[in-house]
């Protein structure tokens, strides 16, 4: 693959404090990579990505330039979508687009870039009227007309409604069939896992790759072996401990909106808390399966009581959106989908 979007033995002190130590990570063409971590990290990246910062140590370059060496270049190879960015507000959508694209003279067709974006019915909008949501669309819009070779995202997916969910993740992936980078940096875990191909956890301790949960085929083959002796009905204790201040806290099952697993630690949440959990995920699947649990992911157990909708990204990305007061959505993977419909009796 070619090398797009490179960090470096990248470093950054801030005063006596390291943000985040030395760490590399090549970002190639087609790649569609996501950092998780805090604000003020995150915050940092997006400062040395645009040059309004400086490494302690290492580069960041794109192309083989960084941004000291080639300004103009490494510039023009990147573009981001911040979060909280300005748009021309008094301005139609479609005289909004026309502007870039005439700008930047790009060969992109109206009626295609509305539809990328979902916006045919607000074109002669204007963005003052827009909904939040909409307006990040916009962005994403202008984004598609710049044609960077690296496409980089800050909390693309925060505070929208479905709709816009749906039209970055498909953004994302036409992108990738174009052969383009995408680098979103976010502080949520599940829309990392929904959207990219590989997820990292950036924070003082470095860069690491977030480990999902393996399958439990494993430990099922060795259950079946330990069960070929005498029939043993043990007394069943349904309640699940968690540590919260070093005390134990029994819930019940039902109690549980979903769990979630991160580099081996499984929490447990319950009306928007998160509690640590005592057990594995595989372990917690196997004490709750019996209970209308569903292990949705590889780092996901779900309490299927609680699902309220199915919702379809693309053709092999899903989610579940619970039926609590966040509406919390979290992944369900293509394997797992095929399981549920099964489940539930569809074909």
């Amino acid at each position: 693959m070619t090398e797009g979007l490179i960090f470096s033995d990248l470093e950054k002190q801030t005063k006596d404090n390291i943000l985040f130590p030395n760490f590399d990570l090549t970002l190639a063409q087609g790649e569609i990579v996501a950092i998780y971590s805090t604000l003020n990290v995150r915050k940092m990246l997006l400062d040395l990505l645009r040059g309004k910062a400086v490494p302690s140590k290492g580069r960041i370059s794109v192309h083989g330039k960084t941004f000291e060496e080639d300004k103009k270049a490494y510039m023009s190879a990147i573009d981001i979508c911040f979060y909280e960015e300005g748009l021309y507000e008094r301005l139609k959508v479609e005289d909004y687009f026309s502007l870039f694209i005439k700008l930047y003279t790009s060969s992109y067709r109206m009626e295609e870039l509305l539809l990328d974006t979902q916006l045919q019915d607000k074109r002669r909008a204007r963005i003052r009227s827009l909904t939040d949501s909409e307006k990040r669309r916009v962005h994403f819009g202008t984004m598609i007309i710049r044609n960077p070779d690296v496409f980089i995202f800050e909390e693309p997916d925060l505070n929208v409604d479905m709709e816009t969910r749906r039209v970055f993740v498909n953004l994302v992936k036409k992108l990738q069939e174009k052969r383009k980078a995408s680098l979103i940096l976010t502080g949520n875990l599940e829309s990392a896992l929904t959207v990219a191909d590989q997820v990292f956890r950036l924070d003082d301790n470095g860069l690491h790759v977030v480990q999902v949960a393996e399958e439990e085929s494993k430990k099922e083959e060795v259950n079946s072996e330990e069960k070929d002796g005498e029939d043993i009905k043990p007394f069943h204790f349904n309640k699940i401990p968690t540590k919260v201040n070093e005390k134990i806290v029994l819930f019940d099952p039902q109690e549980i909106d979903y769990v979630e697993s991160n580099d081996g630690q499984s929490n447990i949440y319950i009306k928007g808390e998160s509690f640590p959990s005592l057990f594995t995920l595989n372990e917690l699947e196997s004490r709750l399966q019996h209970v209308g649990f569903f292990r949705c992911h590889r780092s996901y157990i779900v309490n299927l009581q609680k699902v309220r909708e199915v919702i379809t990204w693309t053709r092999n990305s899903y989610s579940l959106i619970l039926d609590d007061k966040a509406k919390s959505s979290i992944p369900l993977s293509k394997t797992k989908m095929a399981q549920l419909k099964e489940m539930l009796g569809l074909k």
